[in-house]
């Protein structure tokens, strides 16, 4: 199975570099643009197309099917990474509203998450359930997973079991990752601790959080 991994297009918050997670916002004329640029690179072979709910992604898939009219199916698996407290902010107007979450870098600890958000552990899981799912359905054909850019994130370290460049790689708006045999995934175990941490900074790591929440 061959998967195809878009990146919606552009919306207001991605243009102000704001944290956008479960936010609603729509695309701007800069990622309608995006969305059609890329239609026209996409290959003919694709027999269906798996959208997260969010309205960004559903308007992106709108406009990359134009014409195709291949069968969609919404999936809540691959909503974006709810981030809490966070959404809607600056990642200046984070570290001056919440300085405490900021000093903890929370955004990137595998198994915490802002307040009211989802960790990466959370997220790893409930993508990775979805990506078995679909690699059972839809094995013998290509398909068009439309999302985020932390979902990309996930679905890519999935895929090829490595996250050690996890928070340097990053899917732009309105471009897309192809990946191969995805139905490795099925027999893929899911990480039991974090894999961002050598084993000295693992017990650094619980000696922190032991302190940050006494």
């Amino acid at each position: 199975m061959r998967l195809y991994v878009v990146r919606h297009g552009q919306t207001l918050a991605n243009a102000e570099h704001r944290y956008l997670g479960s936010l609603d916002p729509a695309l701007t004329d800069i990622g309608r643009e995006q969305a059609t640029a890329l239609r026209l690179e996409l290959p003919d072979s694709i027999g269906g197309i798996v959208v997260s709910p969010l309205l960004r992604a559903r308007q992106t898939t709108e406009i990359l099917n134009y014409r195709s009219h291949l069968p969609v199916q919404i999936n809540e698996h691959f909503r974006e990474r709810h981030v809490g407290v966070f959404e809607g902010l600056t990642q200046a107007e984070a570290q001056q509203r919440h300085p405490d979450l900021w000093r903890r870098n929370i955004t990137r600890q595998w198994d915490a998450a802002p307040p009211g958000g989802e960790s990466i552990a959370e997220v790893v899981a409930r993508v990775h359930q979805g990506l078995v799912t679909l690699a059972k359905v839809s094995a013998a054909q290509n398909v068009l997973l439309v999302g985020h850019g932390f979902v990309a994130k996930v679905i890519r370290a999935l895929i090829r079991q490595d996250f050690s460049d996890f928070f340097d790689w990053q899917l732009s708006n309105g471009h897309w990752l192809v990946l191969e045999e995805v139905e490795r995934i099925i027999e893929t175990k899911l990480p039991t601790r974090s894999p961002f941490l050598r084993r000295g900074e693992e017990a650094f790591e619980r000696r922190l959080h032991a302190r940050t929440e006494r």
